[in-house]
């Protein structure tokens, strides 16, 4: 059975009052707020039952205002890049707000993990809405959204939803930073991972595909090999993470751009390598790559993608 709690986590001026709601089991504990959708805490136990907190976060909520590595947050209209910023749709060009070197990331200045989303109750979880008019960061429609967080057992699902009433590319992911040990390890180096992905794409040097789908065989990408005796994460406190999607790719980081600067949960200190992220989603830049998976939306469909994250302990 999984126990929902709402209340009030503060007021971000200009927009309300952000709401957290607290998903648990007996096996897993999940804390999310509306501002952004973010995942502030997964809370796991280890092979003697103690629970930790694996997601890198803040302690307030003024941070995850500003929240400069996505800590957490679903990522929209559009995750990851899309080339220069700019796209075309029936011969018509959009122009974004380019916010990473020459290209467009994660939605714009702007973007979802910024907006305050409402919220609601539902079956073993909580369902966030938001509404991104047409022109919002530069895309074209009026995009109805929903995330939906709920908790069965020991697994998280996040099942995205949207509508719209214009043609446009949308993308999106949760961008939850994990450590297996324990928010505040120094680093991920005692983690194992086995990735089922028989191709990569290669990027250029602003990280934009180059149009590649190479073989991952004779590569450092190569992660098909299982490590463990477990499918996922293992560390020493015998935790395991394995992700499931019906997105067709996962952006794989390992925390390459944080820099020791960012104090997370009681002040720890996030240096490079302190945790990975597993952002199941479309091809980077698929709106402007005609042989990656369609990543436009029409009025008559629906987006519809769901993410498992389960956590074990071996």
């Amino acid at each position: 059975m999984t126990e929902v709690k709402k209340e009030v986590f503060g007021a971000v001026p200009e927009l309300g009052s952000v709401e957290k709601w607290t998903l648990s089991t007996d096996s897993l504990c999940v804390e999310v707020i509306s501002l952004g959708c973010i995942v502030t805490a997964i809370k796991t136990p280890d092979r003697q039952g103690h629970f930790e907190d694996v997601v890198l976060g803040f302690d307030d909520l003024e941070s995850y205002v500003s929240n400069p590595r996505y800590f957490g947050a679903v990522v929209g209209r559009v995750a990851n890049r899309i080339a220069k910023g700019r796209f075309s749709i029936d011969g018509q060009q959009y122009k974004l707000a380019v916010n990473n070197g020459p290209n467009a990331l994660h939605g714009g200045l702007q973007g979802f993990n910024k907006a305050l989303w409402t919220s609601e109750i539902v079956k073993n979880g909580v369902k966030f809405s938001h509404c991104s008019p047409d022109g919002d960061e530069g895309y074209p429609g009026n995009l109805r959204v929903s995330v939906t967080y709920s908790l069965d057992k020991h697994t998280l699902s996040v099942h995205y939803s949207a509508h719209t009433d214009k043609t446009t590319p949308v993308n999106l992911t949760n961008h939850s930073y994990f450590n297996l040990g324990g928010q505040g390890k120094v680093d991920i180096y005692d983690h194992e991972v086995t990735m089922s992905a028989q191709a990569y794409l290669p990027v250029d040097d602003t990280m934009i595909p180059t149009g590649e789908v190479k073989s991952v065989e004779n590569t450092p990408f190569d992660l098909r090999a299982p490590r463990n005796h477990a499918p996922g994460w293992c560390t020493l406190r015998g935790a395991v993470l394995e992700v499931s999607t019906t997105q067709p790719g996962v952006q794989f980081y390992t925390s390459n751009f944080l820099d020791g600067t960012l104090r997370g949960k009681g002040g720890a200190c996030y240096p490079k390598h302190s945790a990975f992220c597993l952002e199941t989603q479309n091809w980077p830049d698929a709106v402007n790559q005609p042989r990656f998976p369609d990543a436009l939306l029409r009025p008559e469909e629906e987006y519809s993608h769901t993410t498992h994250f389960k956590f074990t302990v071996v």
